[in-house]
């Protein structure tokens, strides 16, 4: 097989589409452990909450030992000053738990808002290497509720319930192991009643799993449909659909409710068996205790130890119950997080990367590419499509919608891999190139530019975290953004709303050309970037585009053909294939398709200016 060929074989996990999984569930609270790397960063903390953690449940469990002795050495010889003596060491244990349960607390709490943020911020660097197909796939409110919800959820796993849970475990087993101390009998009786309460909480703690990654399958569903919705909102008021938005808003809101209904459900139904079958355990180890009293087997004073004993024990119990329906649903939303960093990108990168020639060709050029889109059933995109763009030569895509001019873009900064052929820039398969490097080498001005909700020299720094405000300005006189900015209150530092509501669409167009501009790219894109403008934007965004071409290898996609008459070339796609070339005149003279769509455009344009 040829390095080409090779190349181009899809590998198994390219040729499956990256969809994340809904519903799925793990076996057990396995998902958790992936959490253990995160609290390992901080082991200082780590260690001092835990001896904060024994040192309050040793002071715990030594009150009951002293109540014992407080009340055999005090109360029944009627000794007065021993009562005393035993009062003011329980206060003093009193305090040394208090203050020990408070730094705990704090400890843990601080040891969870920074795994929070860790983790957070792993996964959203994580979204970013993803490749292109996994976005067509996912919507963004999904991840947007994993990235928010989930963590929030997980939050209450690395603080409080974790240090909780703990505390429970050892409290239950210390108090059990004093219980062994005061009256051997007795705790047989208590080892006999642990598999009864174990039992339930194992058998509900499965359903509890499975019903809460329902809930947060259903609220991601939520989120997705709300931030489709509000970012669509104009377009929804348009078609004057609020009440068909708002009805299907119900219908996600009221799936939400009952998932997390039978959550709550499951959850109640556990904890009250729990308590149920514990308290009922402790009165009847109350009652062989008062027996034994009776008897004269025991004193009142171990009766007394060894029932306090036994409600820490059963008091740990309960509330590990109740913890442990919490810990489901926590393992639920690390399972869904876990999900997406286990994700991996369908375009491969080479370990040794090609290095980009420096400085700068400015070639490209595709050779009998194959391309289909893996989220539309395989159907062929580009078939056999070759073609080569010299340095600071423009050529123009022309072709009908969906004949695949747009795919070339994406191709050529490998938002895609192609199914056969390459695509060379500057002599580099783009495939063994760092995919940051080759994207360095373009610049590209859009027909709908993607805005950010900061100011406008936020929005033209994009392209350049660390430029100085006098280069962005220079980048801004020549794309003729500086007129309009002059006129603003802030000047460069308005704000310009989500998606650059605040701009019209002439103004956006020329903040994206100053941002291009800023990145000095050897290689422009211009995918449409006038067809959506007023005459008078119009000129003004092809002077500033004019100005941006200069000594640039320039690739167009233009519908109307006016604006690419004086191109070197002009490329003609349908359906993905090269069907003709040539400049403006030699296509119109040949005729053929160009010419076809060229005769069509200019006699409109004709009738319009009549009209």
């Amino acid at each position: 097989m040829s390095e080409t060929a090779a190349k181009s074989a899809p590998t198994d996990a390219e040729s499956e589409v990256p969809r994340l999984k809904a519903g799925a569930q793990p076996s057990s609270l396995q998902p958790l452990s992936r959490l253990l790397p995160y609290l390992g960063r901080y082991p200082l903390r780590l260690v001092l909450t835990l001896a904060f953690l024994l040192i309050a449940a040793i002071a715990s469990l030594s009150i009951p030992y002293f109540a014992g002795s407080f009340i055999d050495e005090g109360f029944v010889t009627e000794n007065f000053e021993v009562v005393s003596s035993y009062a003011w060491l329980i206060i003093v244990i009193g305090a040394v738990m208090a203050i020990s349960a408070g730094a705990r607390f704090y400890l843990i709490s601080v040891i969870g808002e920074r795994v929070i943020a860790d983790l957070r911020q792993d996964v959203f660097n994580h979204l970013l290497t993803l490749d292109a197909t996994f976005f067509d796939v996912n919507r963004v409110g999904e991840l947007t509720s994993r990235l928010n919800a989930d963590v929030a959820v997980i939050r209450s796993a690395v603080g409080s319930s974790a240090s909780l849970a703990l505390r429970s475990l050892i409290l239950m087993v210390g108090a059990l192991f004093m219980m062994f101390l005061t009256n051997f009998q007795l705790a047989l009786g208590v080892i006999v009643v642990i598999p009864i309460i174990v039992f339930p909480l194992v058998a509900m703690g499965r359903r509890m799993k499975k019903v809460s990654r329902v809930t947060q399958d259903t609220l991601a569903d939520l989120s997705a449909m709300v931030t489709e919705t509000l970012s669509s909102v104009k377009t929804v008021k348009s078609f004057v659909q609020e009440e068909s938005q708002q009805q299907l808003f119900q219908g996600y809101a009221e799936t939400t409710y009952r998932a997390e209904l039978k959550r709550l459900l499951t959850r109640s139904l556990l904890i009250g068996i729990v308590m149920f079958v514990t308290m009922s355990a402790l009165v009847v180890l109350v009652w062989l205790g008062s027996q034994a009293v009776f008897a004269g087997m025991i004193s009142v004073g171990e009766v007394v130890q060894f029932a306090i004993y036994a409600v820490i024990a059963t008091s740990a119990l309960t509330n590990m119950s109740d913890l442990f329906g919490t810990l489901q649903q926590v393992s639920g939303a690390t399972e869904r997080l876990i999900e997406l960093l286990d994700t991996r990108s369908s375009l491969p990168i080479r370990p040794d990367p090609v290095a980009m020639p420096v400085p700068p060709l400015g070639k490209v050029a595709f050779e009998t590419v194959d391309f289909s889109y893996m989220t539309r059933d395989d159907a062929p995109i580009l078939s056999q499509l070759s073609f080569a763009v010299e340095p600071g030569e423009t050529v123009a895509l022309v072709g009908a919608s969906g004949a695949g001019k747009s795919t070339v873009f994406a191709l050529l900064q490998r938002f895609y891999d192609v199914n056969s052929g390459r695509i060379v820039v500057d002599g580099v398969d783009v495939r063994d190139a760092n995919p940051a490097d080759l994207r360095q080498r373009f610049a590209s001005v859009d027909q709908e530019p993607v805005i950010f909700a900061g100011s406008i020299a936020d929005n033209i720094r994009f392209a350049k975290p660390d430029a100085t405000m006098e280069e962005i300005r220079t980048a801004a006189d020549a794309a003729l953004v500086t007129g309009f900015v002059e006129d603003l209150p802030k000047g460069f530092d308005t704000l310009v709303g989500e998606r650059g509501v605040m701009l019209s669409g002439g103004q956006k167009q020329r903040v994206a050309i100053a941002r291009a501009l800023l990145k000095d790219a050897p290689i422009l894109l211009l995918d449409e970037a006038t067809s959506a403008l007023d005459a008078q934007s119009e000129h003004l965004v092809q002077k500033a585009l004019e100005r941006l071409m200069e000594g640039r290898t320039t690739l167009v996609i233009a519908h109307r053909l006016a604006t690419i008459r004086n191109a070197d070339r002009i490329l003609v796609l349908e359906k993905g294939q090269l069907i003709d070339e040539g400049t403006h005149d030699q296509l119109v003279k040949k005729g053929g398709r160009y010419a076809e769509l060229a005769k069509l455009q200019f006699r409109l344009n004709d009738k319009a200016l009549a009209g």
